[in-house]
């Protein structure tokens, strides 16, 4: 799967670096300076990448854990969120780290200690009051978990910490490493889903939506708490029946117990991101549909925003309590 990793010459010696790249044998192993000379040069082709993404082990060293924007969020006041990698091995059509990142090699900081020692911080400054954590927002965050390990070495530390929750954001069926340990309260396994004819066309490489609900229900069965990601809608004729018909076939297979939320929210993008992508992929129809620019975000036109929120709120609110629905604000 992976051919080619790049290696900051200052951690080759690194546990996780050597253990990385002894499951990768026959990879080319390169050394840089630092990750940013692979991975920030403009002068790259971002689709041909894709075809076969090389990783880069890196070393982070400031801003490890960060504030959630304003509206993101799932019930806490207090909301951060951390990367321990970048870019995703999915390919969405949607996805904004396309037009974020020159690169689409993956980025692996492997001093994982340092993003614990800072979400340890940050809950023992307020210990009585619930702080969220979310992975998964500048990659997913079980998709390269056989290659990471990132949620075997963290669900401990969350473990140890009364009032942090952590949200672990993905489409992936990657779950082996949390069915062979014993579910964590705090942790809600959150599953990105979009309608089959919608996944079909712009969530390339990712698992099927039924694959998905297959991995989420065989989490719920063991005792995790998962959490529903209808987010973004995407427009097309029919989105209603469509959306409609995926409600219909998640809620008939998972347990309301074990439900932990649902959050819903449209397409958007910051206008920047969005010409790089409509550059990357000019046929894209996505790119085409009744979008508009609006105070420097590309999103679709506000009527039309509020009709599919509204429809697929009325639709989910049929099947679930108002209490764990939490519709994005961004």
């Amino acid at each position: 799967m992976i051919e080619t990793i790049y290696i900051e010459e200052n951690i080759r010696k690194h546990a996780r670096v050597i253990d990385i790249t002894a499951r990768f044998p026959h990879a080319r192993i390169i050394t840089c300076e630092r990750y940013a000379q692979v991975f920030n040069p403009k002068a790259q082709n971002f689709r041909l990448q894709k075809q076969q993404p090389a990783l880069i082990l890196a070393e982070k060293y400031k801003n490890f854990v960060l504030e959630a924007p304003a509206g993101y969020g799932i019930g806490a006041s207090r909301n951060y969120y951390f990367s321990h990698m970048l870019n995703c091995l999915y390919d969405c059509r949607y996805c904004f780290l396309q037009g974020m990142y020159q690169s689409a090699n993956y980025v692996l900081f492997v001093n994982y200690e340092d993003f614990q020692q800072e979400i340890r911080q940050l809950c023992n400054a307020t210990p009585a009051e619930p702080t969220h954590f979310f992975s998964g927002y500048d990659c997913d965050s079980l998709a390269l978990e056989p290659v990471t390990h990132f949620a075997g070495q963290f669900l401990p530390v969350f473990e140890t910490l009364p009032n942090a929750w952590l949200e672990l954001r993905t489409k992936s069926t990657q779950i082996r490493s949390l069915l062979a340990r014993e579910p964590i309260p705090r942790c809600i396994v959150a599953f990105s889903l979009s309608p089959d004819a919608v996944a079909a066309k712009v969530e390339a490489r990712a698992p099927s939506v039924q694959r998905r609900l297959e991995a989420l229900v065989k989490l719920q069965e063991q005792g995790w708490q998962v959490g529903l990601r209808f987010d973004p809608l995407i427009y097309q004729t029919g989105y209603r029946q469509q959306y409609r018909q995926l409600f219909e076939q998640v809620f008939a297979r998972i347990d309301l117990n074990r439900l932990h939320s649902v959050s819903l929210g449209v397409f958007r993008l910051p206008e920047s991101y969005f010409k790089k992508l409509h550059k990357l992929y000019p046929e894209e129809k996505l790119f085409s549909g009744p979008m508009v620019s609006q105070k420097g975000m590309i999103s679709y036109r506000q009527e039309l925003e509020q009709e599919m929120m509204q429809y697929c709120t009325e639709q989910l609110l049929a099947f679930m309590p108002q209490n764990k629905f939490f519709p994005c604000t961004l």
